[in-house]
C-alpha cells in the first residue's frame, strides 16, 4: 500500500478545464482566449492571494498555448527570466511572482515584453499584489498594465466542499461528507493541493478496489507529510 500510494502521488497537470473557477469564470474565459491564439494584447496580469491558483492558471495558460503548436517557457520566479531568451523563439512567456523581481530581473523581464510585443508574443505573469502597488521599475509597472488585469479571487471556505462534491462527481466518485469535513480541517486548505489528494485519492481507490474513505485519506495525509515533500518556495498554490 505505501509504495502504491507513492507511485500514485504526482498530480495531474494544470489544466484550464481542471481549475475550479469560482467566482472567476470570466477571467478563465479570457486567459483561455489569450493562451489560444494571438490577439490584440501582448500581456495578461494576474493577481491575487498565496492559494488563490495563479501557479495552476499560468502552468495552465503555457499548455494551452502548447497545445497550439507555439514555443512556450514557465519562469516558476522572476530571477529565472535570462537576457538571451529574449531573443529565442519563444512565442509565449508565463512567470510567476513577479511582485518579488529584483532590479536586475525586472529589467529583464522589461526587455522580453518589448522583444514579445515586437514579434506578436505575449507574456503572463503572477503577482500576490495589485498593479497599482507593485515594486517594480515604472516603465515595466506599466507595460504589465497595458494587457489584460484580472484579480484571481479564492473560493471562500464555504463554497470549498461543493466545489470538491462537483470535482468528484465529475471524476465518477462520491465524496462523502466525512471525507471533505477531514480534508478541511486536517490537510491543507488551498484548492491546487484538495484537488490534487482527490485525484490522488481516486486513483489510489480504482488500484485497490476500495472507496474513497477517511482511512485511505489518512494514509494519503500522512505519507504527504513525511520529510522531503516538494515544498516550492515561490509557487503559491500554495
Amino acid at each position: 500500500m505505501e509504495q502504491l500510494i507513492f507511485e500514485l502521488a504526482a498530480p495531474e497537470p494544470p489544466q484550464l478545464a481542471n481549475f475550479l473557477p469560482g467566482h472567476n469564470v470570466e477571467l478563465v474565459a479570457a486567459l483561455t482566449r489569450f493562451a489560444s491564439a494571438p490577439g490584440g494584447e501582448t500581456g495578461f496580469l494576474l493577481w491575487g492571494a498565496a492559494g488563490a491558483g495563479k501557479t495552476h492558471l499560468l502552468r495552465a495558460a503555457v499548455a494551452r498555448a502548447a497545445e497550439t503548436g507555439v514555443a512556450t517557457r514557465f519562469y516558476g520566479e522572476p530571477g529565472a527570466v535570462q537576457a538571451d531568451h529574449a531573443t529565442a523563439a519563444i512565442e509565449f512567456v508565463a512567470i510567476d511572482c513577479v511582485d518579488v523581481a529584483d532590479a536586475a530581473a525586472a529589467a529583464r523581464i522589461f526587455t522580453l515584453f518589448n522583444t514579445l510585443k515586437e514579434r506578436g508574443g505575449r507574456l503572463v505573469a503572477a503577482s500576490r499584489m495589485p498593479l497599482s502597488t507593485l515594486p517594480l521599475r515604472e516603465d515595466l509597472r506599466t507595460r504589465l498594465g497595458w494587457g489584460l488585469v484580472y484579480e484571481v479571487l479564492a473560493l471562500a471556505d464555504e463554497d470549498k466542499a461543493a466545489a470538491l462534491v462537483t470535482y468528484a462527481d465529475h471524476r465518477g466518485f462520491r465524496l462523502s461528507a466525512e471525507v471533505i469535513d477531514y480534508l478541511l480541517r486536517h490537510g491543507r486548505r488551498d484548492m491546487r493541493t484538495l484537488l490534487g489528494t482527490l485525484s490522488a485519492l481516486d486513483r489510489l481507490s480504482l488500484a485497490v478496489k476500495r472507496p474513497v474513505t477517511v482511512p485511505l485519506l489518512k494514509d494519503w495525509l500522512r505519507h504527504q507529510r513525511e520529510p522531503g515533500a516538494p515544498n516550492p518556495a515561490c509557487e503559491d498554490d500554495n
